[in-house]
C-alpha cells in the first residue's frame, strides 16, 4: 500500500464518489431494463432509463468537470486538452439530453447512458485501487485492470452511436432550439459535433487500443535483472529515476558559470517539458566565452561521474568516477580477422537517383546541392577536395574505434569498404558478430574485436562468434584497459555511435564518454568523432542565420502559411532565426532543433558528447 497524502486521500474520495454515482446509475439503467422489457419491450425500456435516472446522471456527468482541473494543476498526469475534449463532448451530450425532451425518451440515450455507467463504475475503481496500491499497471486487481483496459470495445462504439442520436434528436428538438438558438442548436448539432465524431472516434479508440497493449504489455513484464554495471542512482524514494538526476547534471553545468539561472533549475517544476529553456540558456552562457564553455562542459560531466553508479557482480556499489579511476581485473582476449578481399579504387562515389556519380560528374552536383542549400558550403569544399585526392580515400593504415560498431547509423560498412582497420566495440551477441565478421572477411580491411576466451580456443566460427564482444555498461572498465594497450604505436580515432531508447542512452553515452576520455587523455594522437543529430542545440555560421531569417520572411508572407501558423495557435511557422549572442570574439548564432517530445535524456545524452567534444578540442584532440 502506498504512502497517502492530502492529495491522494482526496482523489481516492472524488473518484470513490464518481464510482458510487455511476454505480447508481448503472443499476437504474439496469432496474429499468429488466421491469420494463416485458411490457415495453427492449426499444421502449431504453427510451425510459433517462427518466428514472436523470437526477444522479446529471451530477455524475457533471463531476467530471473537476478531471480537467486536477489534468490542469498537476493532481493527475492526463493531458489538459485530451481531458478538457473528452469531458466537454460528454457535456455537451448531457446538455442535449437534460434540454431536449426529444432526445430524452428514444432509444439511443439509453444505450448513451447505460454505454457511460458501463465505462465510469471499472474506470473510477481502477483509479481508487491504483491509488491505494501505487501502482496501477501490476499491483490493481487483475479483474479491475482488464476491465478498464477492454471494456471500451464494445462501449466506446456503442456510447457514440448513442450519444450521436442525442445529437441528432436535439438539433431539431423545438425546446432545445428556443433555449439555445434555432440555427445553433442545429450547426453544432447536426454538423459539427458529428464531423468531430467521425474524425476523432477512429483516433480515441486506436489511443485505447494503444494504451492497453503498453498497459498488459507493463502488466505481464519479467522483473528487470539485478542492477549492474553503470546504473542511475537511487532517489529519495528508492527508485532509479532519472529525472531527478538530469536536472542535477545540468544544473551542475549552469551552476558553474550562472547559478542565479541554476537555482532557477533547482526550483524547476515539470522538467519533462520544461528543459529546453533551461538548455537554451546552458547554450547561451557558454558562447559567453571560451572559459563559460569550458568551466560548464566540465561541471556537467564531473558531476554525472560522480552521481551515476557503478554496481559489481556481488552487488557493491560505486560512483561511476570511483570504477573509472581502478584498473579492471579481469582482462580481454584479442581476435583479429583480415579481409581477403579486393581492394576498390581510390575514387569517390555517390549513389544518387538511379546512377553512382564521382569525379567530375559528382562535384558539379556537389554544387547544386550547395547552391540549393541542401548542404553548407564548407561541406562541399570538402567534399570536392576528397574527389581531387583519391589517394585520401585509401585507409589501409588508419585504425578506428567503434563503439557500437553495428550501429545501423555507423561507419563500419564504409571503412570496410576503404581497407581500414577496425577495432569493434559491440555486444556480446553471436549474430551480430557474425554480420560484423562475415562483412569483414569480404573487405580489403581488417576488424579487431574483443574475445572473452583465447582465439586458439574457438574451435569454429559459431565458437568465435559466442565469446565475441563485451558490454559497454557492465565492462567499461574492462573496455577502457584493452582498448589503451592495443597497437600502442597506432592513432586512434574513436568514434561514439552506440544509441539506445529513453535514460539508456544517457548510460551509453556516459560509458563511451569514459573511454573517449581515458583515451584521448592517455593514448598521443588519439582523435574523436560523434554522429551529430539535427535535434539539438547548435552553433550555426551567420550565413545560415540569415538564411533561416531570410526564409521564414518569404514564407511568413504566404497566405497558407500564414493560416497553417493560425489554426496551430502558433505551433507551425515559428521563427528560428534567434537573435545573436554577444561573446568573446563576435556575434554567436544557434538554432534550437530540439524536439521536445524526444525528452529531456536524449537532450543530454547528446549534450555529454557536446560537452567531451569541447573539453578534448581545447586540450588540443581533433574531434
Amino acid at each position: 500500500m502506498a504512502s497517502l497524502g492530502v492529495k491522494e486521500i482526496y482523489l481516492i474520495l472524488y473518484n470513490s464518489l464518481c464510482c458510487v454515482g455511476w454505480a447508481v446509475v448503472l443499476a437504474g439503467g439496469i432496474k429499468t431494463l429488466a421491469l420494463g422489457i416485458p411490457e415495453d419491450g427492449l426499444g421502449g425500456s431504453l427510451s425510459n432509463i433517462y427518466a428514472s435516472v436523470s437526477d444522479v446522471l446529471i451530477y455524475a456527468q457533471s463531476a467530471a468537470l473537476m478531471e480537467i482541473l486536477h489534468a490542469a494543476i498537476g493532481l493527475v498526469r492526463s493531458p489538459v486538452v485530451v481531458t478538457a475534449m473528452q469531458v466537454g463532448s460528454r457535456i455537451a451530450a448531457l446538455l442535449a439530453i437534460v434540454f431536449a425532451p426529444s432526445a430524452q425518451d428514444q432509444l439511443g440515450a439509453g444505450v448513451m447512458i447505460l454505454s457511460w455507467a458501463s465505462v465510469e463504475v471499472p474506470r473510477y475503481a481502477f483509479y481508487v485501487a491504483a491509488t491505494i496500491t501505487g501502482d496501477a499497471t501490476k499491483k490493481t486487481p487483475f479483474p479491475l485492470f482488464w476491465l478498464r483496459y477492454s471494456l471500451f470495445a464494445v462501449l466506446y462504439p456503442t456510447g457514440i452511436t448513442g450519444e450521436l442520436t442525442v445529437f441528432f434528436a436535439a438539433a431539431s428538438d423545438a425546446a432545445f432550439g428556443e433555449m439555445f438558438g434555432e440555427s445553433s442548436a442545429k450547426v453544432i448539432y447536426a454538423y459539427i459535433l458529428p464531423i468531430i465524431y467521425f474524425f476523432g472516434s477512429p483516433f480515441m479508440i486506436m489511443n485505447m487500443i494503444g494504451n492497453r497493449k503498453n498497459a498488459f504489455k507493463k502488466r505481464f513484464a519479467k522483473p528487470p535483472p539485478p542492477p549492474r554495471g553503470l546504473v542511475w542512482p537511487m532517489d529519495e524514494k528508492g527508485v532509479r529515476s532519472s529525472t531527478g538526476t538530469n536536472k542535477a547534471i545540468l544544473e551542475a553545468a549552469v551552476r558553474a558559470i550562472n547559478p542565479e539561472l541554476a537555482d532557477k533549475i533547482a526550483r524547476a517544476k515539470g522538467w519533462r517539458f520544461k528543459y529546453v529553456n533551461y538548455l537554451k540558456g546552458l547554450v547561451e552562457e557558454q558562447c559567453k566565452s571560451p572559459e563559460a564553455a569550458l568551466k560548464a562542459a566540465q561541471a556537467g560531466l564531473d558531476k554525472a561521474y560522480e552521481v551515476f553508479e557503478y554496481v559489481s557482480e556481488d552487488g557493491s556499489s560505486v560512483s561511476f568516477k570511483e570504477a573509472m579511476a581502478k584498473e579492471s581485473k579481469e582482462k580481454f582476449y584479442t581476435g583479429i580477422i583480415k579481409g581477403n578481399g579486393e581492394k576498390k579504387k581510390n575514387a569517390l562515389e555517390i549513389p544518387y537517383k538511379g546512377e553512382t556519380l564521382s569525379g567530375q560528374k559528382l562535384k558539379d552536383q556537389i554544387d547544386q546541392w550547395v547552391t540549393y542549400g541542401t548542404i553548407e558550403p564548407t561541406a562541399g569544399e570538402a567534399m570536392k577536395k576528397c574527389v581531387d585526392n583519391p589517394g585520401w580515400l585509401d585507409l589501409s593504415n588508419k585504425y578506428f574505434v567503434l563503439l557500437g560498431a553495428g550501429s545501423a547509423m555507423g561507419p563500419f560498412l564504409v571503412l570496410m569498404a576503404l581497407g581500414a582497420n577496425v577495432i569493434a566495440v559491440d555486444l556480446d551477441r553471436a549474430p551480430i558478430w557474425k554480420r560484423l565478421i562475415g562483412i569483414a572477411r569480404a573487405s580489403s580491411g581488417s576488424i579487431t574485436f574483443p574475445v572473452k576466451i583465447p582465439r586458439a580456443e574457438c574451435e569454429d566460427d559459431n565458437t568465435l562468434f559466442e565469446n565475441a564482444g563485451c558490454n559497454l555498461f557492465t565492462q567499461t572498465p574492462m573496455i577502457r584497459d584493452w582498448l589503451l594497450q592495443l597497437y600502442p604505436k597506432e592513432k586512434f580515432t574513436v568514434g561514439s555511435y552506440a544509441y539506445l531508447n529513453g535514460a539508456l542512452h544517457v548510460q551509453v553515452s556516459l560509458a563511451m564518454d569514459a573511454i573517449c576520455r581515458d583515451l584521448s587523455e592517455k593514448r598521443r594522437g588519439t582523435s574523436l568523432a560523434y554522429l551529430c543529430t539535427p535535434t539539438d542545440l547548435h552553433l550555426i555560421p551567420e550565413e545560415a542565420h540569415s538564411a533561416s531569417a531570410a526564409f521564414y520572411k518569404e514564407y511568413s508572407r504566404k497566405f497558407y502559411c500564414s493560416l497553417m501558423k493560425l489554426l496551430s495557435s502558433g505551433k507551425f511557422l515559428r521563427k528560428n532565426a534567434r537573435s545573436p549572442i554577444a561573446g568573446e570574439g563576435g556575434n554567436f548564432y544557434i538554432v534550437n532543433g530540439i524536439s521536445v517530445a524526444q525528452g529531456p535524456n536524449y537532450a543530454l545524452a547528446k549534450r555529454m558528447q557536446h560537452w567531451r567534444a569541447i573539453l578534448a578540442r581545447s586540450n588540443g584532440c581533433i574531434v
